[in-house]
Order: structure tokens, then C-alpha cells, then sequence
């Protein structure tokens, strides 16, 4: 059996003019993990942030950082984040395959390289299929379930084929326990076919960060008893 359902509350829904309390928060309600969305105005039209802000998360948390890379280039990006303190970075399909067929797989070595661990995420109108041959490098794949850029958007049900079929082919390579995640439109509400689907890190942004109980929110989110 995979591993247990863990919940990476997204810091792109929290108050960057309070972002130490947004944290310090987040870990209280029992996070399990910190999603951080770095977005470069190229691969995605919004601009987030760079290293300097996961290094100053690094520095409030002992959380797991889980760096997610939507950037035109990542190779040139992956040595700031590790240095930063990032314990998972995660870097598009869509972005790597632009460049050469071999960059995705030089990308995901090269995080490894620095200690860190790796994993490769699929936009919703990607098939899965078209990452099974770099799933042996990584530690997680992230399973897009929204178009990457903007926060809040509804989540996108096909979605869910993807997360079954990654789940699948995870446990034909001898992988079954991969981590499995699943960014975009996650709620209380849909949670439990999301996990039930095969995923194992949901990030929430809103449904964490716009919740008046944020522990309530989590949990229910991680499908606690």
C-alpha cells in the first residue's frame, strides 16, 4: 500500500506582507508539508517569487519544503532552490520538453545531484503516459488538476484519470508507494475522491488559507478520522 495521505497547504493563497505568521500557522494546524509556487511570467503569465523567499520560510519551519517549479527553464533555477533549503523541487513536462527530449531527465538528475529530491509534474491536458519514462528518477509526480498560473481555480475532474494511471504505473515499475500529488481546486468536498483515486499530497490553497478553522480544514482534507 502507498503512503499516508499528507496535506501541503499552498503559500500562494497566504498574505505575503505576513508570511512568517502564515506559516507559523499552517504548522500548528499540522500541515504536513509547505507547497511553494514559483511561477516566472514565461511559463505562466503571474510572477510568485524566487529562492530568497524559501530561504526565509526555511528558516521559521522544519516542514518539508515542496518546491514546484513553473518556469520556462528550470535547470538554471534548480541550484538556488536547493541551496535555499528545498527538500522536494518538482519541474513541468510541458516546460522541459520544449527545450530538448532529453532536458526533463538532465533536470530531474540534476536535483538529485544536489541532495534533493525530484519529481516531474503533468499539466491536465497532458496524457500520463507521456511521463512513465522519467518516473523511475523521481521521488513524487504532481499531478496538475487546474491550469497552472492562478490560484483558486475549479478543479477539473478528468484529472482524476491521470491520478490513476500515474498510481498504476508507479506500481508496475515496483514503485506503488511513490507519492502522488495533486495541485488545483482541491477542497473538503472533493477530497475523498482525490485520495481515493490514488493521490497521496493535496495541496490546498484556499481551502486552507480561507478556512476559519484551519486544522479542521486539513484534516478533513487529509481524510482524518
Amino acid at each position: 500500500m502507498y503512503s499516508k495521505v499528507k496535506v501541503a497547504p499552498s503559500i500562494l493563497s497566504a498574505d505575503f506582507s505576513a508570511m512568517g505568521a502564515a506559516v507559523r500557522e499552517i504548522e500548528r494546524a499540522g500541515a504536513d508539508l509547505i507547497h511553494c509556487d514559483v511561477m516566472d511570467g514565461s511559463f505562466v503569465e503571474p510572477i510568485t517569487f524566487g529562492g530568497q523567499m524559501v530561504k526565509n520560510i526555511r528558516k521559521l519551519t522544519d516542514l518539508p519544503l515542496d518546491v514546484h517549479l513553473m518556469i520556462e527553464h528550470p535547470k538554471t533555477q534548480i541550484k538556488f532552490f536547493a541551496d535555499a533549503g528545498a527538500d522536494i523541487i518538482t519541474v513541468h513536462y510541458e516546460a522541459c520538453k520544449k527545450i530538448s527530449p532529453t532536458y526533463l531527465e538532465e533536470a530531474l538528475k540534476l536535483i538529485r545531484s544536489h541532495g534533493v529530491k525530484c519529481g516531474v509534474v503533468v499539466n491536465p491536458d497532458t496524457p500520463a503516459e507521456n511521463i512513465y519514462g522519467v518516473m523511475e528518477l523521481c521521488d513524487m509526480v504532481l499531478v496538475m488538476s487546474v491550469f497552472p498560473g492562478y490560484g483558486g481555480q475549479k478543479f477539473i475532474p478528468s484529472s482524476l484519470e491521470n491520478i490513476k494511471k500515474v498510481r498504476e504505473y508507479a506500481a508496475s515499475i515496483g514503485k506503488g508507494d511513490m507519492d502522488i500529488e495533486i495541485d488545483g481546486g482541491v477542497t473538503c468536498s472533493n477530497a475523498a475522491e482525490i485520495r481515493a483515486a490514488g493521490a497521496t499530497v493535496l495541496v490546498a490553497g484556499s481551502a486552507v488559507f480561507g478556512a476559519s478553522d484551519k486544522a479542521a480544514a486539513i484534516s478533513a482534507i487529509r481524510g482524518d478520522n
